[in-house]
């Protein structure tokens, strides 16, 4: 086996079948993809998908070579797990389940979530408190599945460093319940702070399952090109190598009317890989 995995973010392709993006990510040498759970219903669904849905995804997988092997929730960003509406909470905490399980189904090793209380509520200790009660619970359910729940870093206050994110993961104190950071938001933090992002990601020896690889500029977090940012790829990627990270993804953005989405994804992977392999 490889000594290292890198994988594809599903939305880095356009949104056509799961044939095509599965094909897409092989022909681009990537080892497996991020599927997205994101707030479209048409995402959400897949959570409460039949049994027969996920069998035929299964065996695709198999025909195709290419396994969707971590599981993005972005959905609990508008579904927040410490909403201050209960409606919204409470489905938040139903598609996380949903999530696991069919993570479970799938063979997918991590369910990545996002790292807030709230996103578009204001924040207070009542939002942070149901926070971590549901993860709480989440933890518990990922753990009788054997899969593994991981925090992203994000681009707000609450958990947009690695040490922020500890300090939850040490309160549930669960071998089911890791760390995913965003390294492109880690990096803004670290320059909105006057602090070193790989001294922070340094802090998560031994608690961090996975690293997105994204492109960032002080102030932006989304659809910036890789090497137009102010990512320092190759110290995190060592630092993450450092300290046993073995899986990656590119996380970046299809963007319709430009080159063909294969070629995009193999030029990504080309760029990334080669941080990876200098590490």
């Amino acid at each position: 086996m490889k000594p290292y995995t890198l994988g594809l973010y599903e939305k880095a392709m356009p949104d056509v079948s799961w044939r095509e993006k599965l094909t897409i990510a092989r022909e681009a040498g990537y080892d497996f993809v991020e599927i997205s759970i994101d707030a479209s219903e048409a995402r959400i669904a897949r959570v409460f998908s039949s049994a027969q849905e996920r069998r035929q995804l299964v065996d695709l997988m198999y025909e195709l070579d290419m396994p969707i092997r971590t599981l993005n929730a972005s959905a609990l960003t508008k579904y927040s797990l410490g909403n201050p509406d209960p409606a919204v909470c409470a489905r938040g905490v139903r598609i996380a389940e949903h999530a696991i399980g069919l993570a479970a189904d799938l063979g997918v090793r991590i369910v990545m979530i996002p790292g807030y209380d709230v996103y578009y509520e204001p924040h207070s200790a009542e939002t942070e408190a149901r926070f971590l009660a549901n993860v709480r619970s989440l933890t518990s359910i990922a753990a009788s599945a054997g899969v593994l729940l991981a925090f992203e870093t994000m681009e707000n206050e609450f958990m947009n460093t690695v040490e922020k994110g500890l300090h939850y993961i040490r309160q549930i104190d669960s071998p089911y319940l890791k760390l995913y950071p965003d390294i492109g938001n880690t990096t803004n933090a670290a320059v909105l702070h006057g602090t070193d992002a790989t001294a922070d990601l340094l802090l998560g020896a031994g608690q961090i399952a996975a690293l997105h690889l994204k492109e960032t500029c002080p102030g932006h977090y989304r659809e910036i090109p890789y090497g137009s940012g102010h990512v320092d790829f190759a110290s995190a990627v060592a630092a993450a190598w450092r300290i046993g990270v073995r899986k990656y993804v590119t996380e970046f953005w299809y963007q319709d009317g430009g080159e063909q989405p294969a070629a995009v994804c193999r030029r990504f992977r080309a760029l990334l890989d080669k941080f990876v392999e200098l590490r």
